[in-house]
């Protein structure tokens, strides 16, 4: 029977997971390649499965791609796989399974070479499942469906019970997106969260116009030992499958820690006749958060104002009282905002959400934290924004962040869970859908690096995002200026930009910066400018220095973002003051 008729006529139950149930069976190894070591485990399952009442198995190949099994191991797992799912199928769909691609892997060009495979063995039904994203996805299934029109294409995500997939997105979007595409049959929701909260996400979708395939996890994990289980209830899960069913998903099955108990379950509770479908009513998208005492934004929106954010590195140790008397200084020479660095060069200090927070109680003042993709998972980096929103901090700057030193990586460990777009994305969701006033998000745009057309790319994909304002590197060359013209006629006059000006103190300070930070280069003219002058000497050119870059790049910004070098604020008020005595401020 065709696919598309069966699903007219009632619920597609799918088998259950095949990864962590081989493993409850007590097997290791790698379960993909078990197909060409112990086929007989692997089609045990699957009968398993089909007995249990599925009537229809994926295919043994969730990880099965070049990047992780090499590309002659990759064909004979393939083979092997579909041929032990065709035969065990008998009747029964069988449906080619196509996981996620590594970050370090090209999806398209991976999922490209997987579906051909399963082609040429005349797989006529493919399943993509655990996404975290589009990429390289819509082009695959135009590619299936050329091979061939009749093919059904299934596209299906992992989200997290708050609807945002790991990289991220939002999953409504992602969905929304597959469901418009035309070479793509049905989407779906598959893996990370439980029954009901799957239920849960499956309310925020509105009218599709394709069918819908579901397949939670068996509840959530528990770890005993070194074995990691679900112990979600059978029947329980069953009736949830059939509630799901209710709600409109044509398809049904299970994920991580399901098992043939569950299938089974859940084709006994499918026997009940479901109610008459009715109509969803389109949902339209949450009001995004309102824009409520953001005074610093206000100021960069403010053609008449060009307001200064100042950088203040947060402390080494406890003791704060230094950086809070630096911030009132900045404010009371009129600082719009202090920014403050996570960690700077991967190096532990205090955390500069926590002094934003303290700031904004204590001063009254805009604060700017930044946050990096390093040290933080996705939980972390919410729970984190949810408390600058209570905090009343409606401003972060968002940059991937350096990577640990080499020599303290097997202490010290980097996340990288996303990078700065995919942050970006993220806290633009949060703002549609989960805070009562938004964030306004920023990032880095690098003017001294040496290719500045992948800078500008990038930050046009960081724009596309939802980053609103970048903070340049400092501008101490005639070619950075050039690269700031560049960035101003080339990004949307909606997205603000911030000069970085940083005061070169002394002769030693330039050349330290021109050889050793990244990100900064001093024009040589200006470091012999420095030869044998003393602190009083340095500082007096650095105010002369720092007040004709402010003019120079003037007319190309909508604030200055002034970096505070050895937390010499008395230095940046009197950088302020000729900035002010020239008209800028």
């Amino acid at each position: 029977m065709d696919i598309r008729t069966y699903l007219q006529d009632g619920v597609l139950l799918f088998d259950g997971a095949m990864g962590t149930y081989y493993a409850a069976l007590g097997h290791g190894g790698d379960c993909e390649t078990a197909c060409l070591t112990r086929p007989e485990i692997i089609y045990g399952i699957h009968r398993a499965y089909l007995e249990a009442g599925a009537a229809a198995v994926k295919t043994n190949t969730f990880g099965a791609n070049r990047v992780a099994l090499g590309e002659t191991n990759c064909l004979s797992v393939l083979d092997a796989a579909y041929l032990l799912a065709k035969k065990a199928a008998r009747e029964a769909f069988v449906f080619a399974d196509i996981g996620p691609i590594g970050p370090e892997g090209d999806a398209a060009a991976e999922y490209r070479f997987v579906a051909d495979r399963f082609l040429e063995l005349g797989a006529e039904h493919f399943l993509f499942e655990t996404l975290s994203g589009l990429n390289g996805v819509p082009e695959t299934a135009a590619r299936i469906k050329e091979a061939n029109p009749k093919a059904y294409v299934i596209v299906s995500f992992a989200a997290q019970p708050d609807g945002f997939t790991q990289t991220g997105h939002l999953v409504r979007d992602l969905i929304e997106i597959c469901a418009a595409d035309p070479n793509i049959d049905a989407v779906g929701l598959n893996c990370v969260t439980s029954a009901p909260h799957m239920a849960a996400l499956v309310e925020t979708l509105g009218p599709l116009g394709k069918p819908l395939c579901v397949m939670p996890n068996a509840g959530y994990p528990t770890v005993l030992g070194r074995r990691t289980y679900y112990q979600g209830d059978p029947s329980f899960f069953g009736q949830q499958l059939w509630n799901l069913a209710s709600k409109g998903a044509a398809m049904v099955g299970g994920c991580c820690g399901t098992t043939p108990e569950h299938i089974a379950a859940a084709a006994e509770a499918l026997k009940t006749p479901l109610p008459k479908p009715v109509p969803v009513e389109s949902r339209k998208k949450e009001k995004p958060a309102e824009e409520t005492g953001n005074r610093f934004w206000e100021a960069l929106c403010d053609p008449a104002r060009k307001p200064v954010a100042v950088e203040l590195d947060p402390p080494e140790a406890a003791d704060v009282t230094k950086f809070m008397a630096g911030a009132k200084e900045l404010r009371d020479s009129g600082a719009a905002i202090i920014t403050i660095a996570d960690c700077p060069i991967a190096r532990a200090r205090m955390d500069s959400s926590i002094l934003a927070c303290k700031i904004r109680r204590e001063l009254r003042m805009e604060a700017l934290p930044h946050m990096t993709c390093r040290d933080r998972n996705l939980n972390a980096t919410k729970a984190l924004l949810l408390g600058l929103c209570a905090e009343d901090v409606h401003n972060v700057l968002v940059v991937t962040g350096d990577p640990i030193p080499s020599a303290s990586r097997d202490e010290v460990k980097s996340v990288y869970n996303f990078n700065s777009r995919m942050l970006a994305r993220y806290i633009r969701g949060l703002n549609e859908t989960a805070l009562p006033t938004p964030f306004r998000v920023f990032g880095a745009l690098n003017l001294n690096a040496v290719n500045f057309k992948v800078q500008m790319d990038l930050a046009h994909k960081k724009a596309e995002n939802g980053v609103c304002g970048f903070l340049t590197q400092p501008v101490l060359t005639r070619q950075a200026l050039e690269n700031l013209k560049t960035a101003r006629e080339s990004l949307p006059p909606e997205v603000k930009l911030l000069g970085g000006i940083i005061p070169v103190v002394s002769h030693r300070n330039a050349v330290f910066m021109n050889s050793e930070v990244a990100g900064i280069t001093v024009d040589e003219a200006i470091i012999r400018r420095y030869e044998g002058l003393d602190r009083a000497a340095g500082e007096d050119l650095a105010v002369e220095i720092s007040g004709q870059v402010a003019r120079d790049m003037a007319p190309w910004v909508d604030g200055f973002y002034l970096i505070t070098p050895f937390g010499r604020t008395g230095l940046m008020a009197r950088i302020m003051e000729q900035m002010r005595s020239d008209g800028l401020i």
